[in-house]
Order: C-alpha cells, then sequence, then structure tokens
C-alpha cells in the first residue's frame, strides 16, 4: 500500500513538473520588450531543424515543447517555406500558427532546360503574376535555373531582373573568357548551352555533347538537333507541352530559323534557360573527334567520329 501511494504521489510530481515544463516552454521570449525578426524556412526543412533555429534566434523558449505543440495541433505538414514575421510577444501556438500561412517571400524552384513559357508558368501559379506579363520581360536562355526567395508582392520585371542578375552573377568573366578561347561570344556560349541542356539527359554526357556541335560547327555541318524543332514548333495541345514528344519528318521541315535540320550554325538565339553545369560544358568541352551521338532507351547517349560509326550506334541501340 505504501509503495502504491508512493509511486501515486511520484506520478503527481513528475506530472505536475511536466506541467509546469510545458507551460512555461509555451509561453512568450519577451511578452514586455517586443522585438520582430524576420526567420526563414529552407525548402524542404525538417521540424526539428525549425525548432531548434526558432530557438537559437530567441523566438521561442524551448524547442521541445515547440516541436511537442506542432505535433500535438497536427500542421508539421502545414509548415511553410519562406520567411515570416515573427514577435517576441508571440506563444508558441501563435508561431506555430504562423508558420502555416503569411510568409512575406514565396520559394520558387526553376529547373534547367525550361523555356521561358514554362518559367512563366511556374511564376504565375506561385505569384500570381500573368504569363504575359512576365514575358513582356523574359529574355530566353538567361533566365537563370536555381531556387529563390520572391516577395510576394513582387511584379514580372523584378522578378526577371532576380533571374537574370543570378545569371550574371554565375557565367561570369572567367567563363566568358573561356568562350572566346572557344570561339564563341557570350551569347553563342548560351545559345549552344541552351542546345546542351536539352540534348544531354546525364551530367557525364553534357561536355562531348558541346564537343560534337562544336566539330560540327568548324566542319560546317548542319546541327539536326531534334531540341531547336521541338522550340520552333512550340506548344503541343494534345501532349500539353512545350516540347513535342515523337517528330515526324514532316516537322523536321517546319520553315523556321530555330530548325537545325534545314539551318547551318547556330540557331538565331538559346531554345531553353540552361544551368550551370551546361553552361561549362560547352567552355570546358573537350577536343574529340565525335560527329554523331544517338541515345539509348535510358538516355544514355553513345557517340560515333564517323556516319559508318554512328549506324552501326543506331543498330545497337535504337531496337
Amino acid at each position: 500500500m505504501k509503495r502504491l501511494l508512493f509511486f501515486l504521489i511520484l506520478v503527481g510530481i513528475l506530472g505536475a513538473g511536466f506541467y509546469l515544463y510545458y507551460k512555461e516552454g509555451t509561453l512568450p521570449v519577451n511578452s514586455k520588450e517586443p522585438k520582430t525578426k524576420i526567420f526563414v524556412i529552407e525548402k524542404g526543412e525538417s521540424l526539428s531543424s525549425i525548432a531548434k533555429k526558432l530557438s537559437s534566434e530567441e523566438l521561442i523558449r524551448n524547442k521541445i515543447v515547440f516541436y511537442l505543440v506542432v505535433k500535438q495541433k497536427g500542421i508539421d505538414k502545414n509548415i511553410q517555406a519562406g520567411d515570416f514575421r515573427l514577435s517576441t510577444t508571440m506563444n508558441v501556438y501563435e508561431i506555430a500558427d504562423n508558420l502555416t500561412r503569411g510568409t512575406l517571400d514565396v520559394w520558387v524552384t526553376i529547373i534547367e532546360g525550361l523555356r521561358k513559357e514554362e518559367i512563366a508558368q511556374i511564376i504565375s501559379k506561385n505569384l500570381g503574376i500573368p504569363e504575359v506579363e512576365f514575358l513582356k520581360y523574359g529574355k530566353e536562355g538567361y533566365l537563370f535555373p536555381d531556387t529563390y526567395l520572391i516577395p510576394r508582392e513582387a511584379t514580372a520585371e523584378s522578378v526577371v531582373q532576380m533571374l537574370e542578375n543570378n545569371f550574371e552573377n554565375k557565367f561570369d568573366s572567367i567563363l566568358r573568357q573561356k568562350a572566346k578561347t572557344k570561339g564563341l561570344s557570350s551569347n553563342g556560349a548560351i545559345i549552344l548551352a541552351s542546345l546542351v541542356e536539352r540534348e544531354a539527359r546525364l551530367g557525364e554526357d553534357r561536355p562531348l555533347v558541346a564537343s560534337v556541335i562544336l566539330n560540327r560547327l568548324n566542319a560546317g555541318m548542319k546541327l539536326d538537333i531534334d531540341a531547336t524543332v521541338q522550340y520552333a514548333l512550340g506548344y503541343q495541345p494534345e501532349e500539353k507541352t512545350w516540347w513535342k514528344k515523337n517528330l515526324t519528318q514532316e516537322d523536321l521541315k517546319i520553315d523556321s530559323p530555330y530548325n537545325t535540320y534545314t539551318n547551318a550554325g547556330l540557331p538565331p538565339g538559346p531554345i531553353s534557360n540552361p544551368g550551370l553545369a551546361s553552361i561549362k560544358a560547352v567552355v570546358d568541352a573537350p577536343e574529340t573527334d565525335y560527329l554523331f551521338y544517338v541515345s539509348d532507351s535510358n538516355g544514355k547517349l553513345h557517340f560515333a567520329k564517323n556516319i559508318e560509326g554512328h549506324n552501326e550506334n543506331i543498330r545497337k541501340y535504337l531496337k
């Protein structure tokens, strides 16, 4: 009986202690001297990491209590990525709720190889900016693929400026100088990189694709690149894509300056917005004798120095 009584008293003490611990942890850090801070949550950041950051920035009293509150409210999957204006006068419940809404900025990811119309769709979906407005300012090839934290009130012009500024920072003077050594202007390097971005699915293939294109240009050969025809064809309503999947012989005859089956040299402008890896693949392209390549069913490219080798690759990999 005494043991049971002792156990119940112990449980009561522990329960009361946890209640006080929990209660104290939910209180504002400082309700008398308010301080406002901008708190940033990265895309994909874990709840434990968010709790730790809130504690280190002195926005909550106890990271464990914050974690428990979020779990108890069932809102851990509703917490948004972005930045939030938080105050030291907010209690844990208010902070937790605030993180599920009211972001000041929005994380937007633009992947490599999209054309500007596709980027316009992403910007419109995330920020409500009309696609036509974005397209008024966006320049193909110079909308750098990356993850951006963009203010909700941003204009089309300011978003384009953000992407172009990033491009200028990434395509720096060193890369521009390397492009010159390849006989390419800065714009020519970006045009070529946009072709590489669409043609090479695997990173290891990019430098060799760039080498093939440079070799064909130097030899005065037409490039015969499917992606340029896809770009010229534009949006495909039935497939709901900007890149037609299966090109016909008729498609390869389309009358367009972008059609590298009918026009020698590079197209007049980029056909997509390349990432840094494709730009580097161009300016660092190795010297090879390759003039042809073909893709197998896994997207791996196989290269050949002459038409005989190319036909053999077609026989082997396009069954």
